[in-house]
């Protein structure tokens, strides 16, 4: 089996393994208490932190263990609106944002606050210049992810955290996809991580507050962490993470040229070898290991089960998969195809001949998802004018699907009407008309759902 969803989770580094099971006879007791159990494990606990403060790049006394990286993130946004509530309530937030940062932003805005969203490029990417617009004299906190956890793109952290810093606003940057291939440059104010993304244990997260940046720590709070993280330090699994993002950091520099070559293959090849693909991300700023691409006609979670089959553990972000049935809101946010939608994100250590296999699966799973599906085939045109295609009910891929079947059956120049109300007809059926250089007209109200007019070009 090849698993290749590291940025979900990747797998326990062996010096992961190794720190665990040999702190789990150190670090047991209390590191609060002053007899000698007591101070050994505050000895592994200091030294753990010492360790991730130096890969982070900041102070020991700035940076918090937390029980994950959500936490992390709750924990970092509402501290920082909290102490900076006398500046206002106004947030800044990347429409591309890992959930924890947009379930924070919802929280605020339910809460009385406001959110300003940035919106990103057709590569997931922000401008510079709209998170200097979004800056108001009310702008409590910025909220910027070094990478997206789904397409690999890297964002311009540094040059954001310039702008802010010049507004006297603090930059929250979540580093959870990128902190183990190097520390996060620029002059950002608070970060957060997880350690489960580097090849850690589960259950550890990194926060960091720099000194100077107003912070109030909120709910109920204890001696621990700094008060920023209530509750006993899972001592072995701290030490565990530390080790770990010390080991992945030595290997970083040579394992990411290994994984770029592997993940550029993918990115080249795939369109070649299977029809109807969309490669989504930027092609060059991007994480080592992530390569995501969408496939028309698919239903992601039908292909997702062909290629388990086919013994690759890979994720997506359709909306067929979602138990919302929505489309990724970072798919959406880009513009892109959602449907079908495949994310690669290798592990460190993945064999090149795994990515070879991949290769050779990938197009026999696709087309027979397209042929369950009923996918089209090419027809001839007939004269007529206009045709409407209901695919009300029907969840994606089936409404482009059905598309895809008719458009040959009006002449260039003619329009179909696609009747659907399911949310990715919204991003899919613009994109396939990109895709199939057709023009999309454009989105009417209906009686149910909505209606997506396309007009034959060829």
């Amino acid at each position: 089996m090849s698993y290749f969803d590291a940025a979900s989770s990747a797998p326990l580094h062996p010096v992961a393994r190794q720190a665990l099971v040999a702190s789990l006879d150190e670090g047991w007791a209390d590191p609060a208490r002053l007899y000698r159990e007591g101070r050994r494990a505050r000895m592994l606990l200091d030294a753990a932190r010492e360790a991730a403060a130096e890969a982070v790049g900041c102070r020991a006394d700035e940076l918090v263990f937390t029980s994950s990286g959500t936490r992390a993130v709750h924990s970092g946004i509402a501290g920082t609106l909290a102490g900076r509530r006398r500046v206002g309530r106004h947030l800044i937030v990347s429409a591309v944002e890992h959930s924890s940062v947009l379930h924070s932003a919802d929280a605020h805005e339910a809460e009385g606050g406001t959110v300003t969203q940035v919106a990103v490029d057709r590569a997931g990417a922000v401008a510079v210049a709209s998170y200097a617009d979004a800056l108001r004299p009310d702008t409590a906190l910025a909220c910027l992810q070094s990478a997206n956890h789904e397409v690999g793109t890297e964002q311009p952290v540094a040059a954001v955290a310039e702008v802010c810093r010049e507004a006297g606003v603090p930059l929250l940057v979540d580093a959870a996809q990128s902190l183990g291939w190097g520390p996060v440059g620029g002059d950002w104010s608070l970060l957060t991580a997880s350690a489960h993304k580097w090849g850690g244990p589960s259950g550890v997260g990194l926060l960091v507050v720099r000194k100077g940046v107003r912070f109030a720590a909120q709910g109920p709070v204890d001696e621990r962490e700094s008060g920023r993280a209530a509750g006993f330090e899972n001592i072995p699994a701290i030490v565990a993470a530390a080790a770990s993002l010390r080991a992945v950091r030595a290997e970083a520099a040579q394992e990411a040229v290994r994984l770029r070559e592997l993940t550029d293959r993918i990115r080249a090849r795939v369109p070649r070898l299977v029809p109807d693909v969309e490669v989504v991300g930027d092609p060059v700023r991007r994480l080592p290991g992530v390569v995501t691409f969408s496939c028309l006609y698919v239903d992601g979670e039908a292909l997702l089960h062909e290629m388990d089959r086919a013994g690759f553990s890979v994720s997506s972000g359709s909306s067929c998969t979602s138990s919302t049935l929505t489309p990724s809101h970072v798919l959406k946010a880009m513009g892109v195809l959602s449907e079908g939608n495949v994310r690669v994100s290798l592990p460190a250590g993945t064999p090149a001949e795994d990515v070879e296999r991949f290769l050779d699966v990938l197009p026999g799973a696709v087309a027979a998802v397209r042929e369950k599906l009923g996918a089209p085939t090419p027809s001839t045109a007939v004269e007529e004018e206009a045709l409407v295609v209901d695919a009300l009910g029907k969840r994606c891929p089936v409404p482009v699907i059905e598309l895809a079947k008719v458009i040959g059956e009006v002449p260039v120049g003619g329009t179909v009407r696609v009747l659907s109300d399911d949310e990715a007809a919204r991003l899919d059926i613009p994109a396939w008309c990109a895709m199939r250089e057709q023009e999309y007209v454009g989105e009417e109200p209906a009686e149910r759902g909505s209606a997506y007019v396309v007009r034959r070009l060829s």
